[in-house]
């Protein structure tokens, strides 16, 4: 069965309340198993335009992934994201040869 990911690019308005985001999210990642692939990192963009930081987080499946994302507890961890970041992010399942 194929992984499920969420796949994000955030530009950060104000990082000290974006860390309150941060740490809210952490309970929901560990109830769902997320595992983070890429969290913010040195880049160098080669096509097109991104945001300041990308952010990929590996989940079991797509359906667990999309699960999170549902979540009350990850809703409410967004809730404090949403003023302080722009974003686009998508939930994608993964290739299985």
């Amino acid at each position: 069965m194929p992984k499920g990911y969420w796949v994000a690019h955030v530009d950060v308005d104000d990082l000290d309340r974006y860390k309150e985001y941060v740490a809210a999210n952490a309970a929901p990642f560990a109830e769902y198993g997320a595992r983070f692939l890429v969290r913010g990192g040195p880049k160098e963009v080669r096509e097109g335009a991104m945001r300041a930081r990308t952010v990929v987080i590996e989940f079991k499946d797509f359906t667990t992934a999309k699960s999170c994302y549902d979540s009350v507890s990850y809703q409410d961890a967004k809730a404090l994201r949403d003023p302080v970041s722009t974003g686009d992010m998508e939930i994608i399942e993964g290739y299985d040869s």
